[in-house]
């Protein structure tokens, strides 16, 4: 007898992604010990998304041609100022009325410039590869690695009027984009390379998406509240609709700018870290530290359903495909 399990799948918006990723978030939140009570590879399956995301890199860099290089550099260059930008608005605007302490009472207690502007900076770069690896280009893949600069807690600092108090590590940049490149240089040096790595994508994302979900606390959500998930769906739609229009205007169909409208894992850390840099924030790391891992979980559900509905409507069609390069014939032959 045979199942419809990945038929079944299919007929979610962004199934291959966002299956998994809540059948990890649902085991992570009420079985939380079950890596641990396992261990051996069935606990790997849990905690090894940074190792398959590595992989899933190399394989995707190989499916990068270097012609494509300055569309990379164009592409993720608008997506990183255009989301950052955002952010730098927004802060500037509740920086003015509410400074650096939070709200304190009232149907929106917790909320705090320090915590709008965190949940707005930094793009969840996995979770972005891998919906670009399945509705996207792979030079559109590419661009996370101009994006990547908004990891960490520097960017948020310059935002808050902060800056020289973080210090952006240059190995942390490099080593995010290096897998990456590396697959790049073997894809670019043997087509045959290229092929066979370029076909471990699709399978990767669903094993991706469950380690990526198995970190995701959904009782965070309920922690935050209505607030936490009313900031979750206004990531989405603030900075979704300037980037889905950025994209178009570097040449993309939009389906990038839309998968880049979530808010990364490690910015829940960021408020603490800012707050230690600048005492002023002290008040607003913990609500923010509570109400921007909202934002992480209802981004990472919310993002993939958006990404395939948008390139449900745009089209995935020839556009977005990269250009064939045409082999000349053997001689002798026609």
């Amino acid at each position: 007898m045979q199942l419809p399990i990945k038929r079944t799948i299919d007929r979610v918006p962004g199934g291959m992604m966002v299956v998994p990723l809540l059948a990890g978030a649902l085991i992570a939140t009420f079985f939380p010990g079950t890596p641990k009570f396992f261990g051996s590879f069935t606990g790997a399956l849990f905690s090894g998304a940074l190792t398959i995301l590595a992989v899933f890199y190399v394989c995707m860099g190989a499916s990068i041609d270097f012609r494509a290089t300055p569309y990379i550099v164009k592409k993720g260059g608008t997506l990183l100022v255009v989301k950052v930008g955002i952010a730098l608005v927004l802060g500037l605007v509740f920086g003015r009325f509410l400074g650096e302490a939070p709200v304190a009472a009232g149907m929106f207690a917790g909320l705090s410039t320090l915590a709008i502007v965190a949940s707005l900076n930094d793009t969840n770069g996995g979770l972005y590869m891998a919906l670009m690896g399945q509705y996207g280009r792979p030079r559109d893949v590419g661009a996370y690695t101009i994006m990547s600069l908004e990891s960490g807690p520097f960017l948020t600092m310059v935002t808050l009027g902060v800056a020289g108090l973080s210090a952006f590590p240059w190995q942390t940049l490099v080593g995010a984009i290096l897998p990456l490149f590396v697959g790049m240089i073997i894809g670019n040096l043997d087509r045959e390379m290229r092929d066979f790595l370029s076909r471990a994508i699709p399978v990767m994302i669903p094993f991706f998406a469950f380690a990526l979900g198995a970190g995701l606390d959904l009782t965070k959500v309920w922690q935050a509240g209505l607030l936490g998930l009313a900031m979750g769906v206004a990531v989405v739609v603030l900075t979704g609709i300037p980037l889905f229009l950025a994209d178009r205007l570097t040449g993309g169909t939009g389906v990038a700018g839309v998968a880049a409208a979530s808010t990364a894992g490690n910015a829940a850390a960021v408020p603490a870290i800012v707050a230690a840099a600048n005492p002023a924030y002290a008040d607003a790391a913990g609500p923010a530290t509570i109400l921007v891992a909202a934002c992480v979980v209802v981004t990472a559900i919310l993002v993939p359903i958006a990404t395939a509905w948008t390139s449900r409507i745009v089209g995935p069609g020839a556009d977005e495909a990269e250009t064939p390069v045409v082999e000349p014939a053997p001689a002798g032959r026609a």
